[in-house]
C-alpha cells in the first residue's frame, strides 16, 4: 500500500485528495484522518496474529473520535477504555461492550458500575483498594465481576519517563511480586471472577527486548497460578508499540507479532493486546497556516494558528513532529525556524530550528498526529477546538465540526448579585 500522506507534483496529498483543498475547505488548526492507513494497520496486525487466538482492544486514548471507533468496531476490534466516558463513546461508535476491557489506575465507584452494567470483557484491577470496592459493588448487584489484575512487571520500558508505566516506582498495577497471594483472594471471591491477568509497560515503545523480558516474567507466574489451581482464560500483555516521528528504528506490526508468537507458542490462553499509537499515530495530521514570520538577531520564529492546546506533545514530551509546507517551496530561501502559536507560554511550540521555506499565508502539515493529539486538546486561553476530517479515496468527511466561542461558555452562569 502507498503511504497515505505523499507528495504529488510537489504537493502533499491524503490518499487522492490534496491537503490544500482541505483546508480550504474546513480551515485551520484542523486534523485530518487517513481511513485506508488506519484500516490497513489494523488488518495487518490481525492477520498477522491469526496463526495463535487473539483479541485486538484498541487503546481508545490514542484517539477517540467516534469515526475512529467506528471503523475499529467494524474491523472486529475490541477496545481499552480507561474511563466512564471513554466506555460510553465506544457504545455510541457501535462498539461491543462485551469487547472491552476496562483499565485505568483510579476507577470511581460510578464508572465501576457502569463497566458492570454495560457488561465489560474484563475489568482490569490495579489495587487492593479497588477490589474491595468492586466486590462490594458486584455483590450489590448480584453480579460475578470478570477481573484481570494489572502487574507491574518492574521493566524499564526505555521511553520517555512519562508514559513509562511498568517500574516499581510508576504508580500503575500492582508488584509481580504480591500477585500469587491478591489471586488467591480473587480466586475465593464470590462476586470476583479472575480471568486473565495484564501488563502494560509504557508506550513509544522502539526496542521488542523489554516487552519480552515483561511478558516472559508474566507468563512464568501465569504457569505458578495455573499449578495452583488458578487458570486463566486470557493474557492481555497491553500495547506501547511505537512509530516513527523522526529517524526512530520503531518494529513493523509484523515483527511485533512475530515476537507474540513466538513467546506464546504452545499456549492455550487468549493473547489481548492493546495497541493505539501503532494503528492511528501515522494515520493523522494536523494542518496550521503562517500567519506571520518573525525573523530575530537570535531566532526566527513562525507564527501558526495552531498552538499546544490543539497538539501538546511537543510542549508536554519535547515530542518531535515532522514538519512540511504542503506546496512545494517558492523561491524563499531555507532558514531554521521555530514553529510557534498564539498561546501565552513560552513552551507553546509545535517544532524548534525546524529548516523550512516560509512565508506568510503558508500552510503547513504536522505529520504523525493522528495519535494523542486532538485526545489532548484543551480550550486553554479559550481557544475553540479544531475540526477533524476523515478521508476515504477521493471522499473526506467533517467527522468533528469546528468549537465555536460560543460553546466554550455555554455551560457556565454569571455570579448572581446578592443584596
Amino acid at each position: 500500500m502507498a503511504e497515505p500522506f505523499e507528495r504529488t507534483q510537489g504537493e502533499l496529498y491524503v490518499e487522492e485528495l490534496p491537503l490544500t483543498g482541505i483546508a480550504a475547505e474546513y480551515g485551520t488548526p484542523c486534523y485530518v484522518y487517513s481511513r485506508s492507513a488506519i484500516e490497513t494497520a489494523v488488518k495487518t496486525l490481525d492477520a498477522s496474529l491469526s496463526p495463535y487466538p487473539h483479541q485486538i482492544c484498541y487503546a481508545v486514548k490514542a484517539n477517540s473520535n467516534l469515526a475512529v471507533l467506528n471503523l475499529m468496531a467494524r474491523l472486529g476490534a475490541g477496545f481499552d477504555v480507561v474511563s466512564g466516558g471513554e466506555l460510553a463513546r465506544v457504545i455510541a461508535a457501535g462498539g461491543n461492550p462485551a469487547q472491552v476491557v476496562f483499565s485505568g489506575v483510579a476507577k470511581t465507584d460510578d464508572e465501576l458500575h457502569q463497566a458492570l452494567a454495560a457488561g465489560v470483557s474484563c475489568i482490569n484491577i490495579e489495587s487492593i483498594s479497588e477490589i474491595v470496592r468492586l466486590e462490594k459493588i458486584a455483590a450489590e448487584l448480584g453480579l460475578i465481576a470478570p477481573v484481570a489484575l494489572r502487574v507491574n512487571p518492574d521493566v524499564d520500558a526505555k521511553t520517555h519517563p512519562y508514559i513509562s508505566t511498568g517500574l516499581k516506582e510508576n504508580k500503575f498495577g500492582v508488584e509481580i511480586a504480591a500477585a500469587e497471594a491478591i489471586y488467591s483472594q480473587l480466586d475465593s471471591s464470590p462476586h470476583l471472577s479472575p480471568i486473565g491477568i495484564d501488563c502494560h509497560i509504557g508506550s513509544q515503545l522502539t526496542d521488542l527486548a523489554p516487552l519480552s523480558d515483561a511478558v516472559t516474567r508474566v507468563l512464568g507466574l501465569v504457569d505458578q497460578l495455573h499449578s495452583l489451581g488458578i487458570h486463566l482464560h486470557h493474557i492481555d500483555i497491553g500495547g506501547g508499540l511505537g512509530i516513527r516521528y523522526k529517524d526512530e528504528e520503531a518494529p513493523s506490526l509484523k515483527e511485533y507479532a512475530e515476537l507474540l508468537l513466538a513467546l506464546f507458542k504452545g499456549r492455550t490462553e487468549q493473547l489481548v493486546v492493546e495497541p493505539g499509537r501503532s494503528l492511528v499515530g501515522n494515520a493523522g495530521v494536523l494542518l496550521t497556516r503562517v500567519i506571520g514570520l518573525k525573523p530575530g538577531a537570535e531566532k526566527n520564529f513562525a507564527l501558526v494558528d495552531a498552538a499546544m492546546n490543539d497538539l501538546l506533545r511537543p510542549a508536554l514530551y519535547g515530542a518531535w513532529h515532522n514538519i512540511e509546507n504542503l506546496e512545494e517551496p517558492s523561491s524563499v530561501p531555507p532558514r531554521k525556524w521555530d514553529i510557534v502559536g498564539p498561546i501565552c507560554e513560552t513552551g507553546d511550540f509545535i517544532g524548534q530550528q525546524r529548516l523550512l521555506a516560509l512565508q506568510e499565508g503558508d500552510l503547513l502539515a504536522i505529520m504523525s498526529c493522528g495519535a494523542y493529539g486532538f485526545t489532548m486538546a484543551s480550550n486553554y486561553n479559550s481557544r475553540p477546538r479544531a475540526a477533524e476530517v476523515m478521508v476515504d479515496g477521493g471522499r473526506h468527511h467533517l467527522v468533528r465540526q469546528r468549537e465555536t466561542i460560543e460553546q466554550l461558555f455555554d455551560r457556565e452562569s454569571l455570579f448572581p448579585d446578592v443584596e
